[in-house]
C-alpha cells in the first residue's frame, strides 16, 4: 500500500534545508578550494567532486520527504508534467523554500569561513557563451529528472544526478549552476563559485529556457509523459 506523502509544511521544510546544505556545500568548497590552491583546475576539480557528494546524499536522504527538487526547474517542470495532480500553491511554497534556503546557505558558507555574510558576489557572468553553456546545463539536468523517472528507475536520482552535475561543472562553459535559486544565493558570496547580482536574471532566463528545452528532448526521446494522462495522486515524492 502507497504511504501518503507527507504535509505540505514539513515537505518545504525539508525543500529550505536541503537547498541550504546544497549552496553551503557547493559555495563553501569553493571557499575552501579557492584558499588551498592558485591552479583553477583543482580549485575546479575539487568544487565539482564535493558538489556531485553533496547532491547525491541530499537526493537519497530527503528525496523520500519532499522529492529533494532544491531547484525551481525541477519543480516546474515535474509540476506541468504532473499537472493532473499537483497544485500551484505547492510549487509556490517549494520555490519558496528553495530560494530562501539558497541565500541561507551562501551566508552560512560564508560564516563558517570567517567572511562577512552578505558580501555581493563582483564575478561578472553574462557573456552569451556563458548563457549558452548554462542554457545546455539546464536542458540536460531536466532530461535525466524526467528520464529516469519516464523510464521507471527514479531510484537512481542521487547517482545520476549527481554525477551529471559533477560531469556538467566540467563540460559546460558556465560551470553548470542549472538552478535559478542556486544562482540567486550564489549571487551573496564574492567568491570562487560566486556571481554578479547583475548577472543573475540572465543567468535565471537561460536555466528557465534548459528547462523548456529538457523537457521537449524528454518529449522527443520517450513520447507523452505517462504521468500527465495517468492518475497517480498519492506520489508526491518525486527525486529530482
Amino acid at each position: 500500500m502507497r504511504m501518503s506523502p507527507p504535509a505540505l509544511p514539513r515537505r518545504a521544510a525539508a525543500e529550505f534545508i536541503g537547498t541550504t546544505a546544497l549552496v553551503a556545500v557547493v559555495v563553501g568548497s569553493g571557499i575552501r578550494a579557492d584558499s588551498l590552491s592558485q591552479d583553477v583546475g583543482v580549485r575546479l576539480l575539487a568544487n565539482a567532486a564535493a558538489t556531485a557528494l553533496g547532491l547525491g546524499l541530499l537526493i537519497a536522504l530527503i528525496g523520500p520527504l519532499s522529492g529533494a527538487h532544491f531547484n525551481p526547474v525541477v519543480t516546474l517542470s515535474e509540476w506541468w508534467s504532473r499537472r493532473h495532480d499537483s497544485r500551484g500553491r505547492d510549487v509556490l511554497v517549494y520555490i519558496a523554500a528553495q530560494l530562501a534556503g539558497a541565500v541561507t546557505g551562501a551566508l552560512l558558507a560564508e560564516a563558517m569561513f570567517g567572511r562577512a555574510p552578505g558580501t555581493w558576489a563582483t564575478e561578472p557572468r553574462s557573456a552569451l557563451h556563458l548563457l549558452l553553456g548554462e542554457a545546455v546545463a539546464t536542458a540536460g539536468l531536466v532530461l535525466v529528472v524526467q528520464g529516469l523517472r519516464r523510464i521507471g528507475r527514479p531510484g537512481l536520482a542521487p547517482v545520476a544526478v549527481a554525477g551529471y552535475i559533477g560531469a556538467a561543472i566540467w563540460f559546460t562553459s558556465s560551470g553548470s549552476f542549472a538552478n535559478p535559486a542556486a544562482t540567486v544565493g550564489r549571487a551573496f558570496s564574492d567568491s570562487f563559485t560566486g556571481i554578479a547580482p547583475a548577472s543573475v536574471p540572465a543567468f535565471a532566463a537561460a536555466q528557465l529556457l534548459g528547462m523548456v528545452l529538457g523537457m521537449g528532448l524528454a518529449g522527443v526521446l520517450y513520447g507523452t509523459d505517462p504521468a500527465s494522462s495517468e492518475p497517480n495522486p498519492a506520489d508526491a515524492r518525486r527525486t529530482g
